[in-house]
């Protein structure tokens, strides 16, 4: 049941995505295309999270510093956010559960234009404290690319990965052998590139697999598993963040960090009996 109507959506967005490539401006094919995800996920997942668009801020961000744009941001409707008008917010990154940056043609420039932004986000300091959690937690920000056309094969994509991190001598972490513990490891990059209608390449920290650790085993080194199929990246999609969004965990946000600039005047403070 769940596989059949994640893969009729997924036809259905590729169907669809051809109305706005009839506009005239790249904005105007590209809005509306954000707006199909934006739509799918808010159907789909949880009514506890919520979905923005704008910039994420952390404890060391500035005023008119430049940042980042974000296509879909997931986050957590129980912390706060600075309103920018005209429905545009600053999320704070504790937070944001995940970022999705939807690009209608992927192409080697769009990678790397997305990976920068990625970077940025995940340089990002999070003050969060935690008291308890069980079930599966995300080891940072989820950052994923949503293509709605690509390469014929995810290969390619491969390819262009490892030229970036080459290029711009990004360290991948030294990857345990076991899936338990490459749960806990961050991507430096994108955790999840999904091109819709061809298939789908995932940084092998999530539980959601098709190896085992006997494949780690046999290739210690590998980081990326790469499919190649022409329906069920939607469904890769919707499972990933399900899956981060159904672990429980009591945790708040340490305001301390941000205050630290905040600074009285002498005398303007007594501590009184």
């Amino acid at each position: 049941m769940l596989l059949r109507h994640i893969n009729e959506i997924e036809n259905t967005l590729l169907q669809i995505s051809r109305i706005p490539a009839n506009a005239g401006h790249t904005l105007h094919r590209g809005t509306p295309r954000e707006a199909f995800i934006r739509e799918f996920l808010q159907n789909h997942l949880s009514e506890l999270i919520g979905f923005g668009t704008g910039e994420i801020i952390d404890c060391n961000s500035e005023p008119r510093q430049l940042r980042n744009q974000i296509d879909i941001l997931l986050y957590k409707k129980n912390y706060p956010k600075l309103n920018f008008g005209g429905d545009i917010n600053g999320f704070f990154a504790e937070s944001v559960v995940a970022t999705i940056e939807v690009k209608s043609l992927l192409t080697e420039q769009e990678l790397i234009s997305a990976f920068n932004s990625i970077r940025n986000t995940k340089s990002l300091q999070r003050n969060v404290v935690t008291s308890f959690h069980t079930g599966y937690q995300p080891p940072g920000i989820l950052s994923i690319i949503v293509a709605y056309d690509g390469p014929a094969n995810m290969s390619t994509i491969h390819g262009w990965i490892n030229n970036y991190v080459n290029n711009n001598r990004v360290i991948i972490p030294l990857m345990p052998l076991t899936g338990n513990e490459r749960n806990q490891i961050s991507s430096p990059v994108a955790d999840l590139i999904v091109v819709l209608g061809k298939g789908v390449i995932q940084f092998d920290n999530s539980p959601i697999s098709f190896i085992n650790d006997e494949n780690r085993r046999q290739n210690p080194n590998g980081k990326w598993l790469v499919m190649d199929n022409n329906t069920g990246s939607l469904l890769m999609l919707f499972s990933q963040l399900t899956l981060a969004l159904s672990g429980v965990s009591a945790n708040w946000m340490d305001m301390m960090p941000y205050l630290r600039n905040f600074n009285l005047p002498n005398g303007a403070a007594r501590f009184l009996d």
